[in-house]
């Protein structure tokens, strides 16, 4: 009977699928359009995501932090963009991935040598 039961409880967990949060979607996305050298829009990427543009920029906020990826987002107005909202200026924004820095752990290193020397 136990058997049976693990049996059943893995075949289940084999047919859950593991559902995208907005953030990594918009994530590949946005690395996708770099890798082409394409600026997005909140306006495009809501008609390729079908997420409202709210969430959209929130979601970028957060693919700047530290916890969820540390990526560097540039933003720019576009260039030639009628002003069709009335807000004046159309942003585009680019997102890339950060090097990581690994002087900072050396540099941390040589100055707790130097402090256990003294």
């Amino acid at each position: 009977m136990q058997s049976e039961k693990v049996r059943r409880e893995k075949k289940q967990k084999a047919w859950r699928v593991r559902l995208r949060t907005q953030r990594e979607v918009l994530r590949d996305v946005m690395l996708s359009a770099n890798e082409c050298g394409a600026w997005l829009t909140l306006a495009e990427l809501g008609a390729m995501t079908r997420y409202p543009a709210a969430s959209i920029s929130a979601q970028l906020r957060h693919l700047k932090k530290p916890e969820f990826g540390n990526f560097a987002l540039e933003k720019r107005p576009r260039t030639g963009a009628g002003v069709e909202n009335g807000h004046g200026v159309e942003w585009e924004y680019r997102l890339t991935r950060r090097r990581r820095v690994v002087r900072r752990r050396a540099a941390l290193a040589t100055a707790m040598a130097a402090m256990a020397a003294c």
